[in-house]
């Protein structure tokens, strides 16, 4: 309930990072594809830039809409961890590919998880779409579990692995967008006394959490 009255008084802004986000992985993902597993660990400096523009566009919208989404931390750590993923692929662009995959898979991981956390707030918001970002955000989860545990799934390509996790992660990202897009219209439909009303109910809420506390 809360978030459903964050959303209605405060417009969320630069929804299309997520989108810019998401466009970037799946076209990597697509790419990756088309390398032979003897090329796998060039592509550390691919996934340096992936994960630096990525990271660097989930801490500004994070940052920016710290006031609007209640999971906007989740986001902020995501962006953080990613781009010191990226940092270090890029310091170390030589790393080793038995350690690339992990590196992977566990940053796709975390940002699997949190596109899933923002399905369930988008489902209290009643956005339609929250079921297809949490079933693709679930995909995702699994196919970085899998990344992770290449060792044991050797029948299976690590590149095929690892540009399907990028696709179902960019996929997941590309809903998102497009569903806070859908919140971001919230505020400029209602009355100006409708949200003084619900800014009042957000402010007892938000007292009331920190008498808890």
């Amino acid at each position: 309930m809360a978030n459903f009255f964050r959303a209605l008084s405060t417009p969320v802004r630069y929804w299309y990072i997520p989108l810019i986000a998401g466009i970037i992985f799946i076209v990597f993902g697509i790419y990756i594809f088309t390398v032979p597993l003897e090329t796998y660990r060039t592509l550390a400096m691919l996934f340096s830039i992936a994960f630096i523009v990525s990271g660097l566009t989930d801490i500004v919208f994070s940052v920016q809409n710290r006031k609007s989404l209640e999971g906007w931390g989740w986001y902020l750590v995501s962006g953080l961890l990613t781009l010191v993923i990226g940092i270090y692929l890029t310091v170390y662009p030589a790393i080793s590919i038995t350690v690339l995959p992990f590196f992977v898979g566990f940053t796709m991981l975390f940002r699997s998880f949190q596109l899933l956390g923002f399905s369930f707030d988008l489902k209290e918001l009643n956005i339609v779409s929250w079921g297809n970002l949490a079933l693709l955000s679930i995909a995702g989860v699994i196919f970085s579990l899998i990344l992770l545990c290449n060792p044991f799934f050797t029948g299976i390509s690590l590149v095929t692995i690892t540009a399907l996790t990028f696709i179902f992660v960019g996929v997941s990202s590309i809903i998102l967008s497009l569903s806070l897009k859908k919140v971001k219209d919230f505020p400029g439909k209602i009355s100006s006394e409708l949200k003084d009303r619900i800014k009042a109910i957000q402010s007892e809420i938000d007292r009331h959490r920190r008498e808890v506390k």
